[in-house]
């Protein structure tokens, strides 16, 4: 059973109800329903893969938030530090500020666990299926971009906590 037989079978349908003629050529009802099947099953990967990413940046834009605003709290009190503006010692601002940048950083590193151990499942039943059969293995499964991005923001948020703790 070849897809391209059954693509041409379904083509060539004059109605879906219409009896398939007894001939040996003739692709069954069951091929196609197979074969369809199967292609649903293909692209459910690809929507399961696409819903891994959108998780995955919602991680990335709470991190990214909280790792820009500890990392302004930390600047602007600073900033008002030197500037004579605000005359206390305590050390408050910087310490809020690096606590909500190591939160996001800390959430980052287990948002980007959580995408890693799901995504390796899922490369290994799709892989399982297509050994079996059950699924076409055409489409490609390439790595994701929003993990190279939660990466590049993952160092981003642990040289701005160097640079506040260096201080």
């Amino acid at each position: 059973m070849s897809a391209e037989r059954i693509a041409a079978a379904l083509a060539d349908a004059a109605h879906p109800l219409d009896p398939a003629p007894d001939s040996a050529d003739e692709i069954s009802a069951d091929e196609i329903s197979a074969e369809l099947s199967s292609r649903r099953t293909g692209m459910s990967f690809q929507r399961t893969r696409m819903s891994a990413d959108r998780t995955l940046m919602s991680v990335i834009r709470t991190s990214l938030l909280l790792i820009s605003f500890g990392f302004t709290i930390y600047q602007g009190f600073k900033e008002l530090r030197d500037g004579g503006t605000f005359q206390g010692r305590t050390h408050a601002p910087r310490n809020f500020g690096v606590t909500l940048v190591g939160l996001g950083i800390v959430m980052l590193l287990i948002g980007i666990g959580y995408h890693a151990e799901f995504m390796r499942e899922l490369r290994r039943t799709r892989e399982e299926l297509v050994e079996e059969g059950l699924v076409h293995g055409q489409s490609s499964f390439p790595p994701s971009m929003t993990l190279v991005t939660a990466v590049l923001l993952l160092c981003i948020g642990v040289a701005a906590i160097v640079s506040m703790l260096a201080r």
